[in-house]
């Protein structure tokens, strides 16, 4: 940029597309360290508790917190947060900016410890709404009370990690918030290694875990702050003007944000009333789905929301437009073959995690029945992060509630209506048929407030690499039928295989696009790492 003028908006866009890029690529490898964390978590919880009694419980117990955390902390207050904080930034206002950060830590601390210690007190209610159908069993109903009780105080830590997030990554920094996760596993894992015999069961210092996990996740996030010059202990006022702001948004966008988990615990209600282990084939089930949607969809759409909000408050909406397309296509190009390849290996993956210890091969097959209907969403799961992205981006909290509230009474039915001719699986096909139709309302929404055509450029792209990933969902259809592969293969064979086919996949995806769609495979170049100094 010469004389003080302006880049060219194609040149502006893509690097735009780059800093996107680049700032994915943190949050992607911070969340695989994690993801790897979380399945090793995974398998050792399975083969302490399996899935059944006592899974039931935890699982139910930690789905309260958890959801408290997707909705208030990570799927309100982020998104919220983000924007605001930018546009201080973005003014050259940076005092308001770290004062309005230190206002807001000391404001929800006194919030969160409210709320954990209500968590606590209701707990008995709270587990009678969101699993009615334990009261039936003897003894189920008393443990996940017990359980509920021990984990709601992670709310307080996660509440603060959130916080974080949106501080940090408002300021570009991206890699601590993303470590977080993974220190959730190292406690959930370093406790149930020491402390799994030492209790009446393995489930109670499961529950410990997740406090020690939360814990680190927050003292993780403090010397990052510290160093980037807001130090939440520093003297701040309890309030700042840009926290109205936070507030007007937050409540709405607790549903907006957080749709697939509201979906999730509307499964994992009606699961209750079906047979012993429903919840837990559900849980395990969906950990899979969010291996992918983790490590790429909700990494994209994290790395996204600075650069979506920086625009939006600039009113640079074609430069915004594009930044929206290339992370749709971003999310797609990896989302559907991951789709496919989940679909056509759930049983071996699902054998080779977890069928050991007290998950044996019929939680493995009724697991994969789930497993089955939630990979068919897998890719609406991740579209929708960045739809959602782009309104909060323009500080639109209302359109993405009406959206979420369609989707859910649909989500609802849909369940209602397949849960008896299909178990849990139809209770996880209605989920995802509910982000189907939430994406397909909110891009609609979206190009109607933008006034841009959205969808013609990644649409055409999500065909093409539909079509890829269904060639690659054959040929290795094919090579599970050549291999054999079931419950009885030994893990050292089947882990060959199971790696032999995921590569197989990869490569058949990859030249199936530079074969069919070479020009479209090139415009990934920022995505694929390619010319970085351009």
């Amino acid at each position: 940029m010469r004389g003080g003028g302006r880049l060219p908006a194609d040149m502006s866009s893509q690097q735009e597309n780059y800093r996107v890029t680049r700032a994915a690529g943190v949050v992607g490898a911070a969340t695989l360290a994690s993801r790897v964390l979380g399945l090793v978590r995974d398998v050792l919880v399975a083969y302490f508790i399996g899935a059944g009694f006592f899974s039931d419980a935890f699982f139910t117990a930690f789905r309260i917190p958890n959801l408290l955390r997707r909705l208030f902390a990570e799927g309100s207050l982020t998104v919220s947060f983000v924007p605001v904080f930018v546009e201080y930034l973005a003014a050259g206002d940076r005092r308001s900016a770290e004062d309005m950060a230190r206002s807001a830590f000391r404001l929800l601390t006194l919030i969160l410890l409210a709320v954990a210690a209500l968590g606590i007190l209701c707990a008995p209610l709270l587990v009678r709404l969101i699993a009615p159908g334990f009261l039936d069993v003897p003894g189920k109903f008393a443990l996940t009370v017990t359980l509920t009780r021990l984990v709601f105080p992670y709310i307080l830590f996660i509440g603060l990690v959130a916080l974080s997030m949106g501080v940090l990554n408002g300021m570009g920094h991206f890699a601590a918030p993303a470590l977080a996760p993974a220190l959730l596993n190292v406690g959930i894992i370093g406790c149930l290694v020491v402390f799994a015999t030492r209790f009446s069961s393995p489930v109670f210092a499961l529950a410990g875990g997740v406090l020690v996990g939360g814990a680190l996740q927050l003292a993780l996030q403090v010397p990052v702050l510290v160093k980037k010059g807001v130090s939440p202990w520093k003297r701040a006022p309890l309030y700042h003007p840009g926290l109205k702001k936070v507030a007007l948004r937050m409540l709405p966008a607790m549903l907006g944000a957080a749709v697939y988990q509201i979906n999730i615990v509307i499964g994992n209600l009606l699961a209750s009333l079906l047979s012993e282990g429903a919840i837990s084939y559900l849980y395990y089930a969906d950990r899979l789905v969010q291996f992918p949607l983790g490590l790429f969809g909700i990494a994209i759409a994290t790395a996204v929301l600075p650069s979506l909000s920086k625009q939006a408050a600039q009113g640079r909406k074609r430069q915004l437009a594009d930044t929206f397309a290339y992370a749709m296509k971003s999310v797609s190009f990896i989302t559907l073959p991951a789709m496919a390849g989940l679909i056509v290996l759930r049983e071996p993956i699902l054998t080779l995690i977890f069928q050991r210890g007290a998950f044996g091969p019929e939680s493995v097959r009724l697991t994969a029945s789930a497993l089955l209907y939630y990979s068919v969403g897998l890719w609406a799961f991740s579209a929708v992060r960045i739809v959602v992205s782009v309104f909060y981006a323009f500080q639109d909290t209302a359109t993405p509630v009406k959206m979420a509230i369609i989707s859910i009474v649909f989500n609802l039915a849909a369940a209602l209506a397949l849960m008896g001719p299909m178990g849990h699986g139809g209770l996880a096909l209605a989920t995802s048929l509910a982000s189907m139709v939430n994406l397909m309302l909110l891009t609609k929404a979206l190009g109607n407030r933008l006034n841009l055509p959205l969808g013609r450029g990644w649409l055409s792209f999500c065909a093409k690499a539909a079509l890829c990933s269904a060639v690659m969902g054959a040929v290795v259809w094919w090579l599970t039928r050549m291999l054999g592969a079931d419950a009885e293969t030994r893990f050292v064979v089947l882990l060959g295989d199971v790696t032999a086919m995921i590569v197989c996949g990869v490569v058949v995806y990859a030249a199936a696009f530079r074969l069919f769609f070479p020009g479209d495979l090139r415009a990934m170049t920022p995505f694929l790492g390619r010319n970085r100094g351009a």
